[in-house]
């Protein structure tokens, strides 16, 4: 494709170039001849400085500042370089699938994703999700990556499961994809808003900053007349509601869920056994599902999902059917084993005081014992989050022990005191294998153990930079090894 073509078509002045296009990057050890090179200044690299070697490795185009120095390729020259560079590339990577929705919001956006993707998948759709645990396609097979890939890595993943005959996508825009423009220059048809609670102020300059980006899908990225599913559960602080308001003022279609919703209205969960019984009012009907999960917050999950499916033209009947039959998401709230003495293991990636608390809040319909608590924190991120995970873990569990999580280039032991901090009483074992393995051979029959922070991982970050290591660690396989050893020590 022609670079002048591109450009008109993105509304960007290249100088009518001939030139033609075979790729987009923003590594320049990933170009090649004919690839247009985006140059970002980031908070740790400066793009721009790696211009002369991209243009060398046969970049015919760099989008980058005004003020950047080019010599030898097109200069595609804008203030905002991130979101000139998504247009330009969103106009090459094509097609893309039919419906595209998005999720934001603190916790709950790769189970609300997964949620719908097989909703979709249970009406006869085919449908991926791209987010957290990678891209699962409608075969179920996954291939991981980041909550937000990189913008070519994005776009680039839409164009390949369209070219697969994919027309159903659900993706996580989380806010620091949202705040660097790694969702843009796509349709989106609906997008949800989950929750909004403290986390990434190491990257947030506060909280308003942080809702800021959120706003992003809203304001800017979802297509017009799009669908903004909301969630309104009962004792929202607040932000739910402004965003309501901003889905107004964008003229948005505005559909709220939850006990407080006016579209998809829960009027009552009964907790059971192996999930819970919900009664919904929706299009002037009432209806009893009974959902296979456990925990309020999957409700809140499902619904935001129901409504993302309902917002894409998918019949009530074939989302509410399809919400009975949804299947636990991979590290959230996940059954890892029962343990030698009966007690069930679950693993949950909450990492934040509030997930940490919605976690705990899940399973304590279902212990008839005690909640035994199992988390700690991780390194080089938000350090004001640690103490009052502590206080969530301490207030609602029987038994908190505090462990490593990813400690990164910090001291774990220093984590693990700022998380005592907030939970003086709890038990400190840093070795997160011996946490577990201790958490699971002191649970009895009657009581429920809680392993939170690392979820769907399968490493451990120990060390940053060049000594960064990636250590093998997957809390649902050293679970069930923990539960195995417990078992033949007691033979």
């Amino acid at each position: 494709m022609k670079l002048a073509k591109l450009c008109a078509a993105a509304g960007l002045d290249c100088g009518g170039s001939d030139a033609e296009v075979t790729g987009f990057a923003i590594d320049n050890r990933k170009v090649a001849p004919g690839t247009v090179f985006g140059a970002f200044q980031g908070t740790q690299v400066n793009g721009e400085e790696f211009i002369p070697a991209a243009i060398e490795a046969g970049a015919i185009a760099v989008v980058a500042r005004p003020e950047a120095t080019v010599e030898g390729a097109v200069h595609i020259a804008e203030p905002e370089p991130r979101r000139a560079f998504a247009r330009l590339a969103s106009r090459y990577f094509t097609p893309v699938p039919e419906h595209i929705v998005a999720v934001t919001g603190t916790n709950g956006k790769t189970s609300t994703v997964e949620m719908a993707r097989q909703i979709w998948r249970m009406t006869g759709e085919r449908a991926a999700s791209i987010g957290t645990l990678g891209v699962t396609t409608p075969d179920e097979s996954v291939s991981t990556g980041l909550t937000t890939p990189d913008i070519v890595t994005f776009l680039s993943n839409l164009s390949g499961l369209a070219r697969e005959g994919v027309t159903h996508v659900a993706y996580e825009a989380s806010s620091h994809g949202l705040s660097q423009f790694r969702n843009e220059g796509i349709p989106v048809e609906a997008a949800a808003f989950t929750n909004f609670s403290r986390d990434h102020l190491d990257y947030h300059a506060d909280m308003e900053d942080y809702f800021a980006a959120k706003m992003r899908l809203f304001d800017e990225v979802v297509s017009d007349g799009a669908t903004a599913v909301v969630w309104m559960g009962s004792g929202e602080s607040g932000w739910n509601a402004r965003v309501v308001d901003h889905a107004g003022k964008r003229g948005l279609t505005v559909m709220t869920v939850g006990e407080q919703g006016n579209d998809i209205r829960l009027t009552s969960r009964e907790p059971t056994q192996l999930g819970q019984v919900l009664t919904v009012e929706h299009d002037r009907q009432e209806r009893k599902i009974t959902l296979p999960l456990i925990g309020a917050y999957q409700v809140s999950n499902a619904l935001c999902a129901a409504g993302l499916a309902l917002a894409t033209g998918t019949s009530a009947s074939g989302v509410w059917d399809a919400v009975s039959r949804l299947q636990p998401v991979r590290g959230r709230l996940e059954r890892a084993v029962i343990s030698p003495s009966g007690a069930p293991v679950y693993i949950d990636y909450a990492h934040t005081p509030d997930a940490l608390e919605a976690a705990i809040a899940a399973l304590r319909p279902h212990v008839s014992g005690r909640l035994i608590t199992v988390f700690g924190a991780g390194g080089d991120r938000d350090h004001g989050k640690r103490a009052p995970m502590g206080e969530a873990a301490a207030k609602a569990s029987d038994v908190v022990i505090v462990t490593d999580d990813n400690p990164r280039g910090e001291t774990a032991a220093d984590i693990r005191a700022a998380v005592l901090e907030g939970a003086p009483q709890a038990r400190e074992i840093g070795g997160r294998r011996e946490a577990i393995k201790a958490a699971i051979a002191e649970a009895g029959t009657e009581d429920i153990v809680l392993v939170a922070g690392k979820g769907h991982e399968t490493g451990q970050i120990i060390g940053s930079g060049e000594n960064m290591r990636v250590l093998p660690f997957d809390d649902v396989e050293v679970a069930r090894e923990c539960a195995a050893e417990i078992a033949g020590e007691r033979a």
